[in-house]
């Protein structure tokens, strides 16, 4: 099937598959394929605090888009297909494992609470760390014996988490510190891609400043979702910056609605 010749179907006449906090899942032109709509909400603290933020959504699209493209021309397993238009991509359909895969590099947020480490100390090694996806629990941290004895994933499967936690983690280090940012840490999602009787274990979800924590290379000045968090402001700014940095957009282009890419 040729992913990069299906036909666009308007967001009224899908069928709405689930709604997150950021993302809205619809059905996919083709079987096997989702639509991918990125909203412009912006959320902390697992939806106690919410705020929409005109045009946060077109740039965590263009800049995921971006750099799924990239993990996948170097091989790495993704959902990503294409970009559609400016809020929304197409992307494959997976069984997501209920885990947020988070790759530590640098001590920030929640690891600098829990273990009493001062913010931006880099850390002896990148550190893999796993949490439950489930917000009425509020994603509680979980070990491997969690997972295997729960269900959540086999062995093997985490297994083959941690192998592509640590080859996206090496990549986008050296893409980010090439565009002066240094890459703290990220959260990452997986699931299970099944083709034919075949299951591989691939990145899911999002890769953008929502997910990641960046801080410039020289000023240490965030450029991610901590600046809402924080209320530190400039969301758009420090998002839009991040975007220009890798290529994504131009000096004076700005983040927009939908416009269908032919």
């Amino acid at each position: 099937m040729d992913f990069l010749k299906t036909r666009y179907v308007p967001m009224s006449r899908r069928r709405r598959i689930y709604e997150g906090k950021a993302k809205v899942l619809y059905e996919g032109p083709e079987p096997g394929t989702l639509i991918q709509h990125f909203k412009d909400d912006a959320t902390a603290f697992n939806a106690k605090k919410h705020e929409v933020i005109d045009g946060k959504g077109v740039l965590n699209n263009r800049i995921s888009e971006y750099l799924f493209s990239k993990l996948n021309d170097i091989g790495v397993p993704t959902h990503f297909i294409r970009r559609l238009n400016m809020r929304e991509q197409l992307i494959r359909e997976v069984e997501i494992i209920p885990l947020e895969v988070v790759v530590r590099n640098v001590a920030a947020g929640s690891l600098s609470t829990r273990l009493g480490i001062e913010e931006g100390t880099q850390l002896p090694r990148s550190i893999i760390e796993f949490y439950y996806k489930n917000d009425a629990l509020n994603d509680p941290l979980v070990s491997e014996e969690h997972i295997t004895a729960f269900g959540w994933a086999t062995p093997q499967e985490i297994d083959d988490i941690i192998a592509l936690a640590i080859r996206v983690n090496d990549f986008l280090s050296g893409l980010f510190l090439g565009a002066g940012i240094r890459l703290i840490d990220f959260k990452m999602e997986c699931g299970r891609l099944w083709e034919n009787d075949i299951m591989r274990i691939v990145v899911a979800d999002e890769i953008s400043p929502d997910s990641c924590r960046l801080w410039d290379i020289r000023s240490n000045d965030k450029m991610d979702k901590d600046r809402f968090r924080k209320d530190l402001g400039g969301l758009i700014e420090a998002y839009t910056e991040v975007a220009r940095r890798l290529g994504v957009m131009g000096e004076n282009e700005r983040p927009t609605g939908p416009v269908l890419v032919q």
